[in-house]
Formats: structure tokens, sequence, C-alpha cells
């Protein structure tokens, strides 16, 4: 039976991206090596970055699974989708500088700006609206998406862990890019990407993480997010 070619497609089709190459930018960051070390196993070519290309290619031998470590320039050209897991008072300043190498490529911004007191952790004001505006702000030629932000660097790098009981809220204005990165979060056994909206809409995504945290020390837990009912 031939399908009408005005049919909606299923938004749960998504692209095969087996073929591509991720990279990591702050790889050798927690958060960056659990993600790094999650696609690797699940399959995918995996290259962290670092500021000191020694240092990544420590991080890379401690983590196996074919993950290669180089300097962060190198990571950024050679990879074809690029995840930015760096520490928030770096963030702009490094993309700047790798705006080149960043040139069309799928950016996947994960960063929270979050700052921590005595009451805990806490949602830190962004000029742009968020970490990952900031990032296509910075960036205008590159195809800016914002994801991972909810997934526990603990349970990533643990590798008794099986599968991640969590959904992975992806944003961008681009929905071919967001499908990639919703495709590659679904290679994860356990997770699943979910279109969240537009980037604009990142910056209540990033602050929810500080009410993750205090649900994790309250209960001594690793919570992420589900999405129910789709």
């Amino acid at each position: 039976m031939t399908t009408p070619s005005n049919a909606q497609r299923d938004p749960r089709d998504l692209p095969d991206v087996g073929s591509l190459v991720v990279g990591v930018l702050g790889g050798t960051g927690e958060q960056g090596r659990g993600l790094a070390y999650r696609l690797a196993v699940a399959g995918q070519k995996v290259i962290i970055g670092s500021r000191s290309a020694d240092r990544a290619e420590s991080a890379a031998a401690e983590l196996g699974a074919g993950v290669r470590g180089t300097d962060n320039a190198t990571c950024a050209a050679e990879s074809d989708v690029v995840i930015v897991a760096v520490p928030w008072d770096g963030h702009k300043d490094l993309l700047v500088s790798l705006s080149e190498q960043l040139a069309g490529k799928i950016v996947v911004d994960c960063v929270n700006p979050m700052g921590f007191d005595k009451q805990g952790a806490y949602s830190l004001p962004v000029e742009e609206g968020s970490a990952a505006q900031q990032a296509a702000a910075v960036l205008p030629d590159s195809r800016v998406t914002a994801a991972f932000h909810h997934v526990s660097a603990v349970l990533l790098l643990d590798p008794n862990v099986e599968s991640l009981d969590t959904d992975i809220m992806v944003l961008g204005d681009e929905r071919a890019a967001t499908d990639v990165v919703q495709a590659l979060a679904s290679r994860i056994p356990g997770m699943r990407g979910v279109f969240a909206g537009r980037l604009r809409n990142a910056g209540q995504v990033e602050a929810l993480t500080a009410n993750l945290i205090s649900v994790n020390r309250r209960y001594k837990a690793h919570a992420g997010v589900r999405i129910t009912d789709v």
C-alpha cells in the first residue's frame, strides 16, 4: 500500500545515526565521560575533548569501548555531532574559540548554569535566557540543540547499571537536528529522546536540574525524568 506523500511522519520514527562520530567537549568531567562511555558502549564512534590532549587520551583509555581522546579543537573538527559538557564558567569562551570548527555541526548543549549555597542548588540567570541560547548566539553557523540535562553522571559511569530509566528532553529550532539527538539518546538502553520544544524553552529545562538535585539529596537517589502518555 502506498503512503500518501502528504502523510505526516510518525514522530517516533528517528534517523539511523550509527555512522555518526560524536564528540564530547569537556569529556574528562564526570558528565562528559559518562555520556561518552554510554554512547560508545551502544556502538557510537566517540571522541572526547579537553584543553589538554594528554588528559583526554588518559580519560579515553580509562573508559575503553573504543573512545578516543584529543584536544577540544580536534574533537570539534572531527565530529559530526558535538556534545558540550563543560563547566558553566568556561562555556561561552570555549564555544567562541571553536566557532570555526563547530560550523555546520549539530551542537548538543547539556550545561546547567547553577550555583550552590547552604540551601542547596539554584539556577543562575543567563543573559541570553539559557546556556543553549548562549551557545546559539555565539555559534550562528551551528545547529544548536539542548539535551542530556537530567541524567545522573553516577549512573552513566557505573558499568553495573545496564539500563538507565530516564527520558531525555531534546530542544531545538531545527527538527532534523533534534531528531538526530533523540536518536542518539535512544541508542542507550533504557533511555528515550523526547522532543520538548524550541530552544527558547531551554531555560526551564536547565533549571529543573536544581530541583532534581534536591530530590536526590532528600531521597538518596539518582532521579531522572519520565514523560508520560508519549
